[in-house]
């Protein structure tokens, strides 16, 4: 069971299952419980050989037991998200924990991951369950539908689920319309059905002064 103690600390009660979260990202806990490193970010040899080859960091470890456990990073909001049998994709700096019966590994998203230093992959949350992100201030989450699809900065973006279509627009960017420059050198852009999460405030990009 997932529960917020505040926005910033994430509790999850076990008895006796697992919960797969960022390592390094347990700050306390009380009962019995075991701790293990898992390789990469996803399942397998896939996601470790693809997290190598793309320079990604994150590490994910697994925590097993009775009692309850308390995760936080950074001082960062966090937001639980549910999943239905669906696939929630987000940011690996921005994944906190999800459900040992989810299914985690990585996923492709081309330029954008370049953007941001963190690979061409990003990390995948399949199944049913529940699963926590992480964000610089509190997460918004807007929807997209036929009618009104949706474009995000990249360094506000945090993750995304539904039935939804990535594109990538280059050319004017948010600060260039305000006369700023420097900003950003193109947009993602959403459209389909579901949800996008973006964080009030941007982390640092390669591309941001492209």
């Amino acid at each position: 069971m997932f529960r917020l103690q505040g926005s910033k600390v994430l509790a999850v009660d076990m008895t006796g299952d697992a919960v797969k979260a960022k390592n390094g990202s347990m700050v306390a806990y009380d009962g019995q419980m075991s701790f293990k490193k898992l390789s990469g970010g996803g399942e397998g040899l896939r996601g470790m050989v693809t997290r190598r080859l793309t320079g990604e960091q994150m590490t994910v470890m697994e925590v097993r037991g009775q009692g309850t456990c308390w995760f936080a990073d950074r001082a960062s909001e966090i937001n639980l998200v549910a999943l239905r049998g669906d696939k929630l994709f987000v940011e690996s700096s921005n994944f906190l924990a999800a459900d040992a019966g989810l299914r985690t590994g990585t996923e492709f998203t081309g330029l954008r991951g370049a953007s941001q230093g963190n690979g061409l992959f990003t990390t995948s949350v399949e199944g049913h369950g529940q699963a926590a992100i992480m964000s610089d201030g509190p997460a918004v989450v807007l929807r997209v539908s036929a009618q009104y699809p949706l474009t995000v900065d990249p360094g506000a973006y945090v993750a995304h689920q539904g039935n939804l279509r990535q594109s990538f627009q280059s050319g004017v960017t948010f600060r260039t319309v305000l006369g700023e420059g420097g900003g950003e050198a193109f947009q993602i852009r959403f459209e389909g059905d579901g949800l996008v999460y973006v964080q009030p405030s941007e982390r640092n990009t390669i591309a941001g002064d492209v």
